[in-house]
């Protein structure tokens, strides 16, 4: 739910950025994991934007669509707190929007299964060469 200012609550914001992040890992498009909850893309995308909260009942729904148990939805809230905090470095907010992306959940994934230390160490030079362009 927003609150009178219209901005959501924090933790309507992390668990819905956590029900995103655990679509994203099991490659479920929005409308896919709604037609699976009987609810629009619409609706899965004002859950994950913590535009709507999801009650209690969903949440267990999304928790068990989701092969995961409901108090996933909530770890790391403090960290999230910290993250959108003033005193929370750019750094840090623009690792954790990046990891949301589908992208960044793909490397996030496949950069581990690289086993060469020097080809991951080329990667990395490849993309800060691409930042500096």
């Amino acid at each position: 739910m927003i609150s009178e200012d219209r901005h959501p609550h924090p933790i309507d914001l992390h668990v819905g950025s956590r029900v995103r992040l655990r679509r994203k890992l099991l490659g479920l498009s929005q409308d896919k994991l709604g037609g699976h909850l009987g609810l629009t893309f619409q609706q899965v995308q004002k859950y994950e934007r913590g535009a709507n909260r999801i009650s209690a009942s969903k949440l267990y729904e999304i928790a068990n669509l989701l092969k995961v148990p409901v108090d996933y939805f909530y770890d790391g809230y403090v960290e999230s707190e910290v993250l959108d905090n003033q005193e929370a470095s750019e750094s840090e907010r623009k690792v954790h929007s990046f990891l949301m992306t589908t992208e960044g959940v793909e490397l996030a994934q496949s950069f581990p299964l690289i086993q060469s230390p020097r080809r991951r160490r080329k990667i990395l030079d490849l993309v800060r060469s691409l930042t500096e362009e």
